[in-house]
């Protein structure tokens, strides 16, 4: 006999996990020293949150892009959307790994809105002014920026199952009958 159903318990740990995993790919977007964006055609000219470096080879010429006031926002924005992500984190653990307390579940999720409106308006405004300031071509945004939007992609779907999840207390906890979606007899 085949069943098929969705096992609630696990969820107490993918949750989490995926939480673990907007932080890595955060760190990745917030450290990465070679580029947000770069130069299409010749490859001189890249930049990432923090500088930007122009030149060709071994021969780089960087200057830091903390200078201008919409850097400084999108950094601050990123590192402060990372903290509160990593809170977030650890509440989760705590929520839901260790022993399942429901009443947390609510206040998560609404840490990661608050992240993911942080990271959202940070991970336009970097675009938006970078082309307006800095812009002398044809530009790629890197890996490195596309990590900061997994982040933030991540965060949103995570809020969405804290939401959910106080309405199935009795199948994460174990204590409901199993509901199959699929049984052939």
């Amino acid at each position: 006999m085949f069943r098929c159903g969705i096992a609630y318990p696990r969820c107490r740990w993918i949750v989490p996990l995926l939480l673990l995993f907007a932080i890595i790919f955060d760190i990745i977007a917030i450290a990465a020293t070679y580029g947000w964006v770069e130069d299409e055609d010749a490859k001189s000219h890249y930049a990432s949150m923090w500088e930007q470096c122009r030149g060709r080879n071994d021969h780089w010429k960087c200057a830091s892009l903390m200078e201008f006031s919409w850097a400084q926002a999108v950094a601050a924005l990123m590192i402060i959307g990372l903290l509160i992500l990593i809170v977030a984190f650890i509440l989760s653990c705590v929520a839901l790994c260790c022993s399942l307390n429901m009443s947390l579940l609510p206040a998560i999720a609404v840490m990661l809105i608050i992240v993911v409106i942080l990271q959202v308006i940070a991970l336009i405004v970097y675009p938006v002014k970078f082309n307006e300031e800095i812009f002398e071509g044809n530009y790629f945004y890197t890996w490195a920026y596309g990590f900061g939007w997994g982040a933030t992609i991540l965060c949103l779907g995570c809020a969405i199952l804290f939401f959910c999840l106080p309405r199935y207390e009795d199948e994460l906890s174990g204590i409901a009958k199993k509901k199959y979606l699929y049984s052939s007899a």
